[in-house]
């Protein structure tokens, strides 16, 4: 063999050997240049990426103005209207009822509308009886004063004969027995005249006594036709005629209907509240809104059991339909002042304080409030960065945070 030959023969043995490590390298290169790749990227995702403020996406808000308003702490009851001024007529003197002149819903004017009669025929009997004895009184009165004037004369006579025979009998000039005789007719007639003035006394005793009777059957006369006490109308008709009345039992109600009293009972809690004269109430009934009316009573005592007062409310000249009897729905209000106020469903609970959120330059901000009272829809705001005016978000008030950009759809008034 060739010196060539040889060479050729060892080359072709270590070709396969080549190839090998070839092969390894090129595996090896790959896998580390697939961990770099796989690295870098992993850092690529752990890079925030930040997005510019006017790229973000905004959210549609409502806004309403922050407005100052009255505010108001009411107390929400129920009451009644009562009449304030009523009169239950009873006949003042017992008898038969002999005519009703009025009709229920009828209107009387006090101390001229007749209301009933009661038994007027045997009245008018006895005042007739009361005057024949009243005659016969005075009579007897002037007879016994004739009597007392006849006892004089004479007494007057039996004293001067008296006198006279006193001084008779003093020269001796009259028997004794004359002069007894005489002396005993002047005593007579001292005493008759002392029994003529009694009987003076005692038949003008009797003419008093006779024309007071008189005077009282002359007035159950008149007060046998009743006349209403007050003015108003007839409420209530209570008996009918022919029944028995008496004095104490009702035969007619009279409301009068130019006053009526606005009646609640609060709380025991709201007692040193309720200021009659101050604390104010508004009143609706039967439908129709009489408006705001100051308390004018307050019971002086709660009731020890059921921890409630009374007030009352006098409302003059009700409107139509407004009359004893309806019910009051009544708003008695406690507190009332004026201050700056949102709707109600603007405020937010957010980490246990309420905040509001206000649209400044297209974008929310949040403002901690301190809340007052709430009243139609609105709440006070006591405490916070707010004014009279500025945006108020009052729907998608819930989706944003400070600093979140806002598109407002609509603001209302």
């Amino acid at each position: 063999m060739t010196a060539r030959s040889k060479k050729d023969s060892q080359s072709g043995k270590s070709h396969p050997v080549r190839n090998v490590l070839i092969g390894v390298v090129m595996v090896v290169c790959l896998g580390a240049g697939a961990l770099l790749l796989h690295q870098q990227k992993g850092r690529a995702d752990q890079t925030p990426t930040t997005e510019p403020q006017s790229e973000r996406p905004r959210t549609s808000v409502v806004t309403t103005p922050a407005a100052v308003r009255d505010f108001e702490r009411v107390l929400a009851v129920q009451g009644n209207l009562k009449s304030k001024n009523f009169a239950m007529v009873s006949p003042r003197v017992p008898g038969t009822i002999e005519r009703i002149f009025v009709e229920e819903g009828d209107p009387v004017v006090a101390g001229q509308t007749k209301l009933f009669a009661t038994d007027a025929a045997n009245l008018a009997n006895s005042v007739r009886i009361k005057q024949h004895a009243t005659v016969v009184a005075q009579s007897s009165s002037r007879e016994a004063e004739a009597n007392l004037e006849r006892v004089t004369v004479d007494l007057e006579k039996a004293e001067l004969d008296y006198h006279r025979f006193n001084r008779l009998r003093e020269k001796e000039a009259v028997t004794a027995d004359a002069f007894e005789q005489q002396q005993s007719r002047y005593r007579q007639l001292q005493a008759a005249r002392k029994l003529a003035e009694a009987q003076v006394e005692l038949a003008a005793a009797r003419e008093a006594q006779s024309k007071a009777e008189l005077a009282i059957a002359e007035k159950d006369l008149a007060d046998a036709v009743v006349v209403a006490p007050i003015d108003g109308k007839v409420s209530l008709r209570l008996q009918e005629p022919g029944e028995m009345g008496s004095p104490g039992q009702p035969v007619l109600r009279i409301d009068d209907t130019s006053v009526v009293d606005v009646v609640a009972f609060l709380p025991s809690q709201y007692y040193g509240v309720v200021v009659p004269g101050r604390t104010e109430m508004r009143v609706e009934a039967s439908g129709v809104d009489v408006g705001r009316q100051a308390i004018s009573y307050r019971s002086p005592t709660i009731h020890p059991r059921l921890r409630t007062f009374e007030i009352k409310s006098a409302l003059e000249d009700p409107p139509e339909g407004v009359t004893s009897g309806a019910i009051a729905q009544i708003a008695v209000v406690l507190e009332a002042r004026r201050g700056l106020g949102v709707p109600s469903e603007s405020i937010q609970q957010r980490g246990g304080r309420s905040v509001v959120f206000v649209v400044e330059n297209d974008t929310a901000r949040r403002v901690a409030v301190t809340i007052g009272i709430e009243s139609h829809g609105w709440t006070e705001i006591r405490e916070g960065d707010l004014k009279e005016g500025d945006a108020v978000i009052t729907m998608g008030q819930s989706m944003v945070e400070a600093g979140t950009p806002v598109t407002v759809q609509q603001e209302e008034k």
